[in-house]
């Protein structure tokens, strides 16, 4: 078997390859485009190929920025397109890809890896954690109402809890520039958020509201007018209003937003599909009870190539020390790092302590972010903390400035 890069001569027949992996068939191109594998970028795909030259399977990486805890932003691949022909499955096909575009990444200096799981149990063994969290809220219209919030209000937030400002209906393919606008000042403020580059808007690439479908835009401005805050929707047939995401770095813009989806007329219920685990949405309706919440999953995972690298890139909150004893089982290799935490910076160098923590590279993926607690995984079994304090401490060193949410989808 052979495994190469691709050329732009080759992307037939990847996406060939890549939907019948899957059982599909390529959609029909569209006026205005919105053909989601038009971001690809052809020098970081790959291809395997059988001794006589047939094609049975593809991987792809998308170059994003990741922003990490502290606000740091740093170049990632998002892996995608990864597909092996049902012919030629379970015959080492996929780990021999996964094992080169690791090696691909590598020489590329890159340190992170990101990707979205089709299924929940394929990535772990190439050492990819979920990091980041995503659920569903629906609510029914009729018990829509938000309570007044009972803290005392501030000068630029009135006791509403909504923030001062309009709310204006577009298409969203007349406010393309404001999206992109909106949306890179929000990922740049929140961990886990990836950037989504401009030849994506360009392209239409990718699910709404950058695709073509058609849907309603609700802009939020602030005093002056300047847009802060979008969410996209959709209304069919049953009267569900589906909210696609909901963009704004700015907790009463969004109750703002939330406020006009859920006052919307002629409507059975509200569905937000994109709701950060902690969100305070269910805290402010009226009823606790309404909002039902619903594939709770995760979203984005995180695959560590050089462990140094990556722990010295994010922002920390505690100051301390940690031995971590790191085992990457699919790429043969074992480390034990001494991470140190002063002011906010960390330093990380192999060391020959005793560890505090042994774990696998996936465990450390979702942990480095600051999504999952360590002495969750340890509780679980997954990490092995070596004295009582271990999990404490460890618990308190990733903890993240603000949870990590993800929403593109790629």
């Amino acid at each position: 078997m052979e495994i190469r890069s691709t050329t732009d001569e080759d992307l037939d027949v990847f996406v060939d390859t890549l939907h019948a992996a899957f059982g599909r068939f390529p959609e029909t191109p569209i006026e205005g485009g919105g053909l989601w594998w038009s971001a690809l970028e052809t020098d970081r795909g790959l291809l395997a190929l059988t001794a006589d030259g047939r094609p049975v399977g593809t991987a792809a990486a998308h170059p994003f920025e990741l922003t990490l805890p502290g606000g740091t932003l740093v170049p990632v691949s998002g892996v995608t397109a990864v597909g092996v022909l049902p012919s030629h499955r379970r015959q080492g096909v996929l780990s021999a890809m996964m094992r080169h575009q690791l090696a691909e990444l590598r020489a590329r200096g890159e340190f992170l890896s990101v990707l979205l799981a089709s299924e929940a149990t394929i990535y772990g063994r190439y050492g990819y954690g979920p990091a980041t969290y995503t659920a569903r809220l629906t609510v029914p219209r009729k018990q829509a109402a938000l309570a007044a919030p009972r803290a005392r209000a501030v000068a630029d937030v009135p006791a509403t809890g909504q923030a001062a400002g309009s709310v204006e209906v577009l298409r969203s393919g007349e406010c393309a520039e404001i999206l992109e606008g909106v949306y890179d000042r929000y990922r740049r403020a929140q961990p886990g958020a990836l950037s989504r580059p401009h030849r994506w808007w360009a392209l239409r690439a990718g699910q709404p509201p950058i695709s073509p479908a058609p849907r309603y835009i609700a802009v939020h401005r602030d005093a002056d007018g300047v847009p802060d805050g979008y969410a996209s929707y959709s209304i069919d047939e049953a009267r569900t209003l589906t909210v696609d995401e909901t963009i704004t770095t700015d907790d009463a813009v969004f109750t703002s937003l939330a406020r006009f989806v859920l006052g919307h007329d002629l409507v059975s219920q509200v569905v937000f599909k994109h709701v950060p685990p902690d969100h305070p949405l269910r805290w402010q309706l009226a009823d606790f009870r309404a909002g039902e919440v619903g594939r709770d999953t995760d979203w984005l995972s995180v695959r560590l190539l050089d462990v140094p690298r990556a722990l010295t890139a994010r922002g920390w909150f505690t100051d301390g020390e940690l031995v971590l004893d790191v085992d990457d089982p699919f790429l043969g290799e074992r480390g034990r790092h001494l991470l140190t935490v002063r002011g906010g910076q960390a330093d990380c160098v192999p060391t020959d302590r005793e560890p505090d923590l042994s774990l696998d590279v996936r465990d450390l993926g979702s942990l480095y972010l600051g999504g999952t607690v360590p002495s969750t995984l340890v509780r679980a079994g997954h990490v092995r903390a070596h004295h009582p304090g271990a999990a404490s401490l460890a618990d308190a060193l990733f903890r993240a400035d603000r949870s990590p949410h993800c929403l593109h989808w790629f």
